[in-house]
């Protein structure tokens, strides 16, 4: 991979990550495009969801910081806010569906369903689902907060991420949306839910790339990795502020456009 593809495939998964219109199905599309050398595909993809996982424990350091200092309060008896001890326990609980279904699933996600026909169908599913989340927020407008229960199904809408195409952040925000969180609070939890899962995976990946040995030009990869991370801090701060005023309609007919595109390209001039 040279280090113009590095910067592209950085620039997007920076921009995609933490929108609801699917990183990983956007980095599928462009190495197609790119005709991205597929070695260690995965695995570069993994390093480049580190850096923007990164982007949020920056982005959210205040709330990091805090959880941290509940474990370790926690851990030492101390008095901790009650608060802060069921957002800890929420995330724990919300991630455990993700992990389960990932170790399963992962090898025969990558083995058969990481491609462009792939990606316009989910695309397409995926901006059916948050159009019923946004139909149902409007017809019953959230009255709930953050619950175990709630958490834990939201937990559930997070393993459709598995599918490429099928955005990790807009499965949780439309997932909270419909457990009765606000599109705010909504969006607030799926950002910290993707700091265990997403540096799990991140980190497995880069040990993965570590045992390739000298066979990884690690110089692109690390540019884009930077890359990444600036514009995934960007993208945080724009998306919250824009979240708090609109709805996922643009993101929603964004979603039907591409997949509508990209089917066409796939199934017509691809084949």
């Amino acid at each position: 991979m040279d280090i113009l593809s590095a910067v592209i495939l950085g620039l997007v998964q920076g921009i995609t990550e933490f929108l609801p219109i699917s990183s990983t199905g956007h980095l599928i599309l462009v190495r197609e495009i790119l005709d991205v050398d597929p070695t260690n595909g995965l695995a570069i993809d993994g390093v480049l969801h580190l850096a923007t996982v990164l982007a949020v424990m920056v982005y959210f350091w205040s709330d990091v910081f805090t959880l941290i200092q509940t474990v370790i309060r926690k851990l030492g008896r101390l008095p901790v806010n009650d608060k802060d001890v069921l957002l800890l326990k929420a995330l724990g609980v919300a991630t455990l569906p993700a992990v389960v279904f990932g170790l399963l699933l992962e090898g025969l996600v990558a083995e058969y369903l990481y491609s462009a026909t792939v990606v316009a169908v989910m695309l397409f599913i995926a901006a059916v689902f948050f159009m019923y989340a946004e139909w149902r927020y409007f017809v019953e407008p959230p009255q709930g907060s953050l619950t175990m229960k709630r958490a834990w199904l939201v937990g559930f809408f997070q393993v459709l991420a598995l599918l490429p195409g099928f955005s990790r952040s807009g499965a949780t925000i439309a997932g909270g949306m419909l457990m009765g969180l606000t599109r705010l609070e909504a969006t607030r939890f799926s950002f910290l839910l993707a700091i265990p899962i997403t540096l799990g995976v991140g980190l497995k990946k880069l040990l993965e790339l570590m045992g390739e040995g000298g066979s990884v030009d690690w110089l692109p990869i690390m540019i884009g990795a930077a890359v990444s991370f600036v514009t995934a801090l960007i993208v945080i701060h724009f998306f919250l502020v824009f979240i708090r005023r609109f709805t996922l309609w643009p993101f929603i007919w964004y979603g039907i456009i591409l997949s509508i595109l990209v089917g066409y390209v796939s199934v017509f001039i691809l084949v």
